[in-house]
Protein backbone atom coordinates (compact mmCIF):
# COMPACT_ATOMS: atom_id res chain seq x y z
CA UNK A 1 0.00 0.00 0.00
CA UNK A 2 1.39 3.61 -0.93
CA UNK A 3 1.10 4.93 2.74
CA UNK A 4 3.27 8.37 1.22
CA UNK A 5 0.34 9.16 -1.16
CA UNK A 6 -2.30 9.41 1.82
CA UNK A 7 0.48 11.84 4.15
CA UNK A 8 0.01 15.36 3.19
CA UNK A 9 2.99 17.97 2.99
CA UNK A 10 2.27 21.36 5.35
CA UNK A 11 5.06 23.79 4.54
CA UNK A 12 5.76 26.46 7.34
CA UNK A 13 3.98 24.70 10.20
CA UNK A 14 4.29 25.07 13.18
CA UNK A 15 6.77 27.32 12.52
CA UNK A 16 8.67 28.46 9.56
CA UNK A 17 11.24 26.47 7.87
CA UNK A 18 9.62 23.23 9.09
CA UNK A 19 7.64 20.61 6.64
CA UNK A 20 5.30 19.11 8.59
CA UNK A 21 4.07 15.47 7.62
CA UNK A 22 0.27 15.02 7.94
CA UNK A 23 -1.37 12.13 8.58
CA UNK A 24 -5.09 13.12 8.70
CA UNK A 25 -5.51 11.90 5.09
CA UNK A 26 -4.43 8.29 6.09
CA UNK A 27 -6.72 8.00 8.86
CA UNK A 28 -9.92 8.90 6.81
CA UNK A 29 -8.74 6.00 4.72
CA UNK A 30 -9.97 2.77 6.85
CA UNK A 31 -7.90 0.62 4.54
CA UNK A 32 -4.74 2.19 5.15
CA UNK A 33 -5.81 2.26 8.87
CA UNK A 34 -6.18 -1.61 9.03
CA UNK A 35 -2.51 -1.51 6.90
CA UNK A 36 -1.05 0.42 9.55
CA UNK A 37 -2.30 -1.74 12.64
CA UNK A 38 -1.74 -5.26 11.22
CA UNK A 39 1.86 -3.88 9.40
CA UNK A 40 3.21 -1.70 12.60
CA UNK A 41 3.78 -4.19 14.98
CA UNK A 42 5.32 -6.77 12.09
CA UNK A 43 8.79 -7.17 13.92
CA UNK A 44 7.30 -7.44 17.75
CA UNK A 45 6.50 -10.34 19.33
CA UNK A 46 2.98 -9.52 20.49
CA UNK A 47 2.89 -12.07 23.39
CA UNK A 48 5.43 -10.07 24.80
CA UNK A 49 3.53 -6.56 25.21
CA UNK A 50 0.67 -5.50 27.64
CA UNK A 51 0.31 -2.15 26.41
CA UNK A 52 0.65 0.07 23.53
CA UNK A 53 1.84 3.43 25.19
CA UNK A 54 1.36 6.69 22.45
CA UNK A 55 2.71 9.95 22.80
CA UNK A 56 0.74 12.62 22.82
CA UNK A 57 -1.48 13.56 20.65
CA UNK A 58 -1.37 11.67 17.22
CA UNK A 59 0.65 8.97 18.56
CA UNK A 60 -2.49 8.53 20.77
CA UNK A 61 -4.59 7.54 17.41
CA UNK A 62 -1.96 4.92 16.07
CA UNK A 63 -1.59 3.40 20.05
CA UNK A 64 -4.93 3.04 20.59
CA UNK A 65 -5.99 1.60 17.51
CA UNK A 66 -3.11 -0.43 17.84
CA UNK A 67 -4.22 -1.56 21.42
CA UNK A 68 -7.88 -2.00 20.62
CA UNK A 69 -6.51 -4.79 16.97
CA UNK A 70 -4.25 -6.48 18.85
CA UNK A 71 -6.86 -6.86 22.35
CA UNK A 72 -3.91 -4.65 24.61
CA UNK A 73 -3.79 -2.15 26.88
CA UNK A 74 -3.71 1.72 25.87
CA UNK A 75 -1.14 3.96 27.99
CA UNK A 76 -1.09 7.55 27.58
CA UNK A 77 2.59 9.44 27.16
CA UNK A 78 1.17 13.15 27.83
CA UNK A 79 2.60 16.81 27.84
CA UNK A 80 3.17 17.65 31.59
CA UNK A 81 -0.07 18.56 33.46
CA UNK A 82 -2.56 16.57 31.99
CA UNK A 83 -2.49 13.37 33.93
CA UNK A 84 -3.74 12.88 37.74
CA UNK A 85 -0.71 11.65 40.24
CA UNK A 86 1.08 9.66 40.65
CA UNK A 87 3.38 10.54 37.47
CA UNK A 88 6.91 11.15 36.63
CA UNK A 89 7.72 13.51 34.24
CA UNK A 90 10.94 14.26 32.29
CA UNK A 91 12.13 17.49 30.23
CA UNK A 92 13.64 17.28 26.77
CA UNK A 93 14.59 19.32 24.01
CA UNK A 94 12.30 19.57 20.73
CA UNK A 95 13.99 20.82 17.38
CA UNK A 96 12.10 23.93 17.96
CA UNK A 97 11.99 24.22 21.69
CA UNK A 98 12.03 22.50 25.42
CA UNK A 99 8.91 20.15 26.42
CA UNK A 100 7.92 18.25 28.86
CA UNK A 101 5.83 14.90 29.18
CA UNK A 102 4.51 12.51 31.75
CA UNK A 103 3.43 9.06 32.49
CA UNK A 104 1.54 7.49 35.22
CA UNK A 105 3.57 4.73 37.48
CA UNK A 106 3.11 1.18 36.74
CA UNK A 107 4.82 -2.10 35.54
CA UNK A 108 4.66 -4.13 32.39
CA UNK A 109 5.93 -4.45 28.94
CA UNK A 110 5.13 -1.32 26.70
CA UNK A 111 5.46 -1.04 22.91
CA UNK A 112 5.83 2.59 22.33
CA UNK A 113 4.25 4.51 18.73
CA UNK A 114 4.18 7.84 17.77
CA UNK A 115 3.71 9.26 14.32
CA UNK A 116 6.79 11.01 13.33
CA UNK A 117 10.63 10.62 14.04
CA UNK A 118 12.23 13.69 13.50
CA UNK A 119 15.20 14.10 15.54
CA UNK A 120 14.47 11.72 18.21
CA UNK A 121 14.13 13.90 20.82
CA UNK A 122 10.54 12.92 21.88
CA UNK A 123 10.77 9.33 21.29
CA UNK A 124 14.16 9.19 23.22
CA UNK A 125 12.20 11.05 26.19
CA UNK A 126 9.83 8.63 25.95
CA UNK A 127 11.95 6.02 26.28
CA UNK A 128 13.57 6.98 28.92
CA UNK A 129 10.57 8.50 30.80
CA UNK A 130 8.76 4.64 30.60
CA UNK A 131 11.86 3.14 32.37
CA UNK A 132 11.58 5.64 35.01
CA UNK A 133 8.04 5.29 35.62
CA UNK A 134 7.82 1.35 36.16
CA UNK A 135 7.29 0.38 32.29
CA UNK A 136 10.26 -2.52 30.31
CA UNK A 137 10.43 -1.09 26.67
CA UNK A 138 9.74 -3.83 24.47
CA UNK A 139 9.79 -2.10 21.44
CA UNK A 140 9.21 1.25 19.68
CA UNK A 141 7.92 1.76 16.35
CA UNK A 142 6.27 4.99 13.94
CA UNK A 143 4.30 5.71 11.50
CA UNK A 144 7.13 8.14 8.82
CA UNK A 145 10.86 8.50 9.94
CA UNK A 146 12.44 11.06 8.92
CA UNK A 147 15.64 9.32 8.06
CA UNK A 148 17.65 12.64 6.79
CA UNK A 149 17.28 13.92 10.55
CA UNK A 150 18.33 11.18 12.82
CA UNK A 151 19.71 7.83 13.03
CA UNK A 152 18.26 7.27 15.80
CA UNK A 153 18.54 3.17 16.97
CA UNK A 154 16.56 1.33 19.66
CA UNK A 155 18.21 -2.00 20.87
CA UNK A 156 21.08 -1.54 18.25
CA UNK A 157 18.43 -1.24 15.06
CA UNK A 158 16.61 1.35 13.61
CA UNK A 159 13.44 2.39 15.13
CA UNK A 160 10.96 0.56 12.87
CA UNK A 161 8.66 2.16 10.39
CA UNK A 162 6.89 1.69 7.36
CA UNK A 163 7.31 5.21 5.40
CA UNK A 164 10.89 7.05 5.25
CA UNK A 165 11.59 10.09 3.93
Amino acid sequence: MDLKSLIRDVPNFPQEGILFRDMSPLLRNPEALDFVSKNLVQKVDLSKVDCFAGIESRGFILAAHLAATHKKGFLPIRKAGKLPPPTKRISYALEYGQAEIELPLGQGNIMIVDDVLATGGTLQAAIDLSYLAGYKVESVAVLVNLTFLNKMKFKNEEVFSLVQY
